[in-house]
């Protein structure tokens, strides 16, 4: 798990944006290479579009959370409660952990101030003043500490049936 969690703060360091990070850290578990990874979450970073609405961060894991459990029936009723079950106890943690869901709030910006599309250059002092990596780092942890429970359950379960 330590890995994928260092390989999502290294993708963050490297210009990524945080939904691409946490993405890209476990995409290939579902079959997808780095490019489909970093493609489909592109648009989630700086809280989706640098709208400074919900962290980005958070929508990959919630991404993930699709991944994992997402329904491809769409009357799949009980699929879609369960996704939405992950994704909800996903945002939970993640909340808990860092106090909100909301990309501003965790930046510290006023709800009026203007959000320009254009990204910040990732220098010294925006790694300063930005808690980015920990919302990196905590949904990338999160998601690796469900992937741990599931493999010790999915192993006792296996032990049990022996």
């Amino acid at each position: 798990m330590e890995e994928r969690i260092e390989k999502a703060i290294s993708l963050f360091k490297e210009g990524y944006n945080c939904s691409q990070s946490v993405v890209a850290a476990y995409a290939d578990l579902y079959g997808f290479t780095p490019e489909q990874a970093l493609k489909m979450s592109a648009s989630f970073g700086g809280g989706i579009g640098r709208m400074r609405q919900t962290c980005g961060a958070a929508c990959g894991l919630f991404m993930l959370a699709g991944l994992e459990s997402g329904c491809t029936e769409g009357k799949d009723r009980e699929g879609k409660e369960a996704n939405y079950r992950m994704v909800q106890e996903f945002a939970e943690e993640f909340r808990k952990r860092n106090g909100s869901l909301i990309c501003a709030e965790l930046l510290g910006l006023s709800k009026s101030a203007p959000t320009p599309a254009t990204p910040e250059a990732r220098t010294a002092e925006y790694y300063k003043k930005r808690p980015c990596v920990k919302m990196v780092e905590e949904a990338a942890r999160i998601f690796g500490e469900y992937l741990e429970a599931k493999a010790g359950k999915e192993e006792q379960e296996s032990v049990e049936n022996d």
